[in-house]
């Protein structure tokens, strides 16, 4: 796959030239067993002039939206990364794009429980693995804050690095049919991309936080 290892040299590049500053990532969870939605709005400052890219490994990204300019799909999209041109001091990417789940562990792992037939979903991301679940400079020294939207069946339970909210009930899903509801995560502190956390299923759970003295 073309440009799936980010190499040291990659890496202290586009550490030169970004800064990252937030994502804002909007997952629906309700399109079926293979796919689901991701769109991605990151905030970012950049050496004006300055080119680079983004990661995300999809299977289809339908829009690249770059500071109110939509680009060309075709041309800026191997499937892995996402290649951004002409950046201005300060920036605006927005990417709308189908993601794959995995069995493997790896990005969002989606499992079938046969004891109950339910479907139970967990990230890992460590290391470069967030880039499988929403566009990402995925390197650990390009921090940010984080912010989830998720969608997911009614009957769910979501979990992320924020506490978890109180459910929007948002009808049924256009991919399922069955009742969705939307779970919206405050923002983090800023965090490298592989720490943020995504788990959602018919799941048990107990949260606790800390707090500095």
């Amino acid at each position: 796959m073309p440009g799936e290892n980010l190499t040291r040299i990659e890496a202290a590049e586009r550490r030169g030239a970004v800064q990252t500053h937030s994502y804002d990532v909007v997952l629906d969870l309700t399109q079926g067993a293979e796919t689901f939605r991701s769109t991605t709005t990151v905030a970012f400052a950049a050496r004006a002039g300055a080119a680079t890219f983004i990661d995300f490994i999809t299977r289809t990204v339908h829009s690249v939206t770059l500071n109110g300019v939509a680009l060309d799909v075709a041309a800026v999209n191997d499937g892995v990364r996402i290649q951004l041109a002409d950046l201005h001091a300060e920036n605006t990417l927005v990417v709308d794009a189908d993601a794959l789940y995995t069995n493997t562990g790896e990005g969002l792992h989606r499992f079938v429980d046969p004891a109950d037939g339910e479907v139970y979903l967990y990230s890992q991301f460590e290391v470069p693995d967030s880039r499988r679940v929403f566009a990402v400079f995925e390197q650990p020294d390009l921090k940010a804050t984080y912010r989830f939207t998720i969608t997911a069946p009614a009957h769910w339970t979501v979990f992320s690095n924020s506490p978890t909210p109180a459910p929007i009930f948002a009808g049924p899903s256009a991919g399922t049919r069955e009742d969705a509801s939307t779970w919206i995560f405050e923002p983090t502190v800023p965090l490298s991309s592989y720490i943020t956390a995504i788990v959602a299923g018919p799941y048990a759970g107990v949260t606790d936080s800390l707090v500095s003295a």
